[in-house]
């Protein structure tokens, strides 16, 4: 299938909601949680995930560090949460590159670190710099 196919086939399940069957979960994603999961340990991400496409149909898989999985409409869900209002944007700039992928047999896996903010007090002060 071309990549441009599976583009649409990907905005339409990732985006405007659409269905995804289990069974292309269990085919072609159940038998990768192992090396997922190792992969997202090494690399220290705080989750991964991953789509794919089969005739049609599209799949979905997201591991927590946790080490809990989502699947298909619950890892849509869940990564919306996450994302909030970036969702959609997020997804319309990773789609492209998944479909891609897809089209050359090859499963786009997305390792994702969240970053944390460090606040400063009110008290404290910018850096100073120095002048040379």
């Amino acid at each position: 299938m071309t990549a441009r196919r599976i583009e649409k086939l990907l905005i339409n399940a990732l985006i405007y909601d659409g269905e995804m069957p289990y069974a292309l979960y269990e085919y072609e994603l159940e038998e990768r949680l192992d090396q997922l999961k190792s992969s997202m340990a090494e690399d220290n991400d705080d989750f991964i995930f991953t789509v794919t496409e089969n005739t049609g149909d599209v799949a979905m898989l997201l591991i927590e560090k946790s080490g809990q999985t989502h699947i298909n409409e619950q890892a849509r869900e869940w990564l919306k949460e996450f994302w909030s209002d970036a969702y959609e944007s997020n997804m319309r700039m990773l789609i492209p590159d998944f479909a891609k992928k897809l089209s050359a047999d090859t499963l786009p896996i997305n390792g994702v670190r969240t970053v944390r903010r460090r606040r400063r007090s009110r008290t404290s002060r910018p850096p100073q710099s120095s002048q040379w």
